[in-house]
């Protein structure tokens, strides 16, 4: 197939793996189906989307344990009915323990500029940062549910007790990572009995962790941050060298955050700022690409693409300066919204060649993450992007509980003097782009993905796909994906020889990847009340709908009055 024939074919020259999900009462997509359940049984039940979300949330702990745990973090956005959003950042801090010097750096250079001597930032203790995942969930819930804690969490605790069949996908993620969880005893334990990892299809029961699940609705957040299943984190911790402490525990504080803005071809585009670089680079990205006809270029085509992987390349020269914990680092975030900036830096793109933008050494940032996207019938939308960040985090378990701990320490600069060096307290950084998208004052979009760096600039495309190509919802969140940071062009498979050739003659190297990214969750608003949703085929996502309802007033299995004909 030539390129002509992909772009005249535009949206239909792939095919769907996976089939969109209908509701009018509420939404729920992750990327399990067992946690997508636990949230419409909170609306069946007569919760709301953050009810739903948090349900999720915790099932998604068990179900998917090799990505997000209430050890790791992340960022919620919250839309209420009254059209106010909130960030609720989550994310890990650096203990009080940690500075600057604490790793040996073993280079200056990527790919290897994060690694260290011993890799003590990404595997065993020392790489494990003070989570915000529980606190967050908790006065989530709190301040926006209406369901008690023992109500949301109570899925998670009867597919921990009880177990549930292991997927392809986390037998895949368990054997990846099997050298590492085979140096841990309490992980090995679970993942890897008899020494091999747990074959798809075979029953995960995680007793411990269930009666940890048990800990936090009697006690509640105070449990882990703070009491004693806390003191029994930091004890094991304490033991075994790292960082982590329970003043660290009990000191960790979540953080509201105001929303990022912006317009792409008169839809606005609403996410999170730093310590987020996705909702600033997007709307970057997006601001520059509104200069171009990308719908008279066509999807797909090697012109497209180059101009993608030019604005990607432009956002990650700027990265640098937008990303960081805003306490510790100065953000221009300003600037970089701005549309005659990104004027600026598309007058310098040659739209036949391809360029190399000034920029300093960016960071890596792990894949392995999850994201779901909630919404229900009063406007409540709940984006949320959660992470242990490596697969499994940082490979080890606290005996005796079953969590798995992060390895967040890994997101920090291991070489002193930069900004994104470590700190004590200070938040990581991601990429994380939980985003909402409004026309007409409503919202039309909600989505995101897990993916690392690749995130943000899959979450563009996706909108591209939508705004500019006029996909369908599960169309534009299974279309094939580019990246790149500046070196070498990732494209998926499913992008043809004729375009990747198209992409070399314009100066990219190229390099053809089974996925960018990771699965992407999003939800559809339409004008008559229904939303659809979506998961793509690159996870285990899967959405449910919630329709139907109350039974019409005065309805009676046999009416009181009724007399035969």
């Amino acid at each position: 197939m030539n390129e002509t024939t992909w772009r005249a074919r535009a949206a239909t020259t792939f095919d769907c793996e996976k089939r969109p999900a209908t509701g009018t009462r509420g939404m729920v997509v992750t990327n399990h189906p067992l946690a997508s359940a636990a949230g419409a049984e909170m609306l069946a039940a007569g919760g709301n989307a953050v009810d739903a979300a948090v349900a999720a949330l915790f099932t998604l702990t068990v179900v998917e344990p090799m990505m997000v745990g209430i050890l790791g973090g992340g960022i919620t956005h919250l839309r209420l009915p009254d059209g106010s959003h909130r960030i609720i950042d989550g994310l890990p801090t650096a203990p009080a323990a940690t500075r600057p010097d604490i790793y040996r750096p073993v280079s200056e250079t990527l790919p290897t500029y994060l690694d260290t001597e011993g890799r003590e930032n990404a595997v065993g203790p020392k790489a494990t940062a003070a989570p915000g995942a529980l606190p967050a969930w908790c006065e989530t819930l709190e301040r926006f549910g209406t369901m008690t804690l023992a109500d949301v969490i109570e899925p998670a605790i009867r597919h921990a007790s009880r177990g549930f069949r292991i997927t392809p996908f986390l037998h895949e993620c368990i054997a990846d990572t099997a050298a590492d969880l085979a140096k841990d005893a309490e992980i090995a334990r679970l993942y890897l009995p008899d020494g091999a990892p747990l074959a798809a299809g075979a029953r995960l029961v995680q007793g411990d962790y269930a009666e940890v699940l048990r800990d936090i609705v009697r006690e509640g957040v105070g449990a882990l941050h703070g009491g004693a299943l806390g003191r029994a984190v930091a004890d094991h911790f304490g033991r075994v060298g790292g960082f982590l402490s329970l003043a660290d525990l009990a000191g960790y504080r979540t953080a509201e955050r105001a929303v990022v803005r912006g317009t792409y071809r008169g839809v606005e585009i609403v996410g999170p700022p730093p310590p987020s670089s996705g909702g600033v680079h997007i709307i970057q990205m997006l601001n520059i690409l509104e200069g171009y006809d990308i719908r008279s270029l066509g999807f797909g085509t090697a012109a497209t693409l180059h101009l993608i992987a030019e604005a990607l390349k432009i956002a990650f020269a700027d990265r640098k300066a937008a990303t960081g914990d805003p306490a510790f680092v100065a953000t221009p975030v300003a600037r970089l919204l701005d549309k005659a900036y990104a004027a600026e830096r598309r007058a310098a793109i040659d739209p036949d060649r391809a360029q190399a933008w000034s920029a300093a050494v960016a960071m890596l940032e792990s894949a392995n993450t999850t994201h779901i996207t909630v919404a229900d019938a009063d406007g409540r939308i709940v984006c949320s992007t959660q992470t242990i960040n490596s697969l499994f985090g940082a490979r080890i378990i606290v005996p005796g509980t079953g969590m798995v701990a992060n390895n967040h320490m890994y997101l920090f600069d291991p070489h002193p003097g930069h900004a994104l060096s470590i700190a004590p307290g200070k938040r990581v950084t991601t990429s994380m782009s939980p985003m909402i998208a409004f026309a007409g004052g409503r919202p039309r979009y909600a989505l995101g993905l897990p993916g690392g760096l690749r995130i943000f600039g899959s979450a563009m495309q996706a909108f591209l796909n939508l705004i500019d190509h006029g996909m369908t919802l599960q169309e534009a969140v299974e279309a094939p994906r580019l990246w790149t940071q500046g070196h070498t062009v990732e494209v998926e498979a499913a992008v043809p020889e004729p375009v990747r050739d198209g992409l070399r003659g314009r100066g990219h190297a190229i390099v053809v990847l089974p996925h960018v990214a990771s699965g992407m969750n999003a939800i559809e608003f339409h004008d008559d009340g229904t939303m659809t949703g979506a998961a793509c085929w690159r996870a285990d996502g899967t959405p449910i709908g919630v329709s139907g309802g109350h039974a019409r007033k005065g309805v009676r299995f046999w009416p009181d009055r009724a007399k035969p004909a």
